[in-house]
């Protein structure tokens, strides 16, 4: 089973049999209730693949509680990739010390490469908000009253929250291929 946007905010549930690969029903919304209750009218599921939502996972345990819940290959990659991602954000300064030592002529390149995770505009909002979010959580108060105070989405108040370190928020997006790519050897020489 999984979820997929119709349009806008509106989301539709697809249940998919694993052995056939055949759809068995579709319907509109994310909603445990509806799943239990199909789960219930249609017994004998002994294996429940699914994405890693707490509705679904509520919905299948209601419905179905002895089935076995599984994730599926995209979602286990998807899982994976972005925990990935998160352990290399909160260790970019770290990776610079892991490589080898470069020659005089490489040195330039390697310092500005160093310095871009500490020293942007960006890294020092970030740690800003980071210990902002931090020191008000600590208080006890809500992600939706610490979202009012500081002007924030309460997401995006939740996102800092959950993190470990400012370098964990600090996600670049990947770079879009260039014109240049074949080029840029000779123009770092340069």
């Amino acid at each position: 089973m999984d979820d997929f946007a119709l349009y806008g905010d509106t989301y539709g549930t697809l249940l998919v049999d694993a052995t056939t690969r055949l759809p068995l029903t579709l319907w509109e919304g994310r909603d445990a209730d509806q799943l239990s209750r199909w789960l219930r009218e249609h017994p004998g599921v002994e294996v429940a693949c699914r994405d890693g939502s707490l509705t679904y996972r509520q919905g299948i345990a209601g419905g179905a509680p002895d089935a076995v819940q599984v994730s599926d290959r995209f979602h286990l990659w998807q899982g994976l990739s972005r925990r990935v991602q998160d352990i290399a954000s909160a260790h970019r300064g770290c990776l610079l010390a892991a490589l080898p030592p470069a020659d005089e002529s490489d040195s330039a390149p390697a310092e500005v490469a160093g310095n871009t995770a500490k020293d942007t505009r960006a890294a020092r909002h970030a740690r800003r908000l980071f210990e902002a979010v931090q020191a008000l959580t600590r208080t006890g108060r809500s992600h939706s009253s610490l979202a009012r105070e500081l002007g924030l989405d309460r997401r995006t108040v939740g996102k800092y929250a959950r993190a470990r370190t400012w370098q964990e928020v600090m996600r670049r997006p990947p770079r879009k291929p260039s014109t240049l790519d074949p080029y840029l050897d000779y123009l770092q020489q340069r």
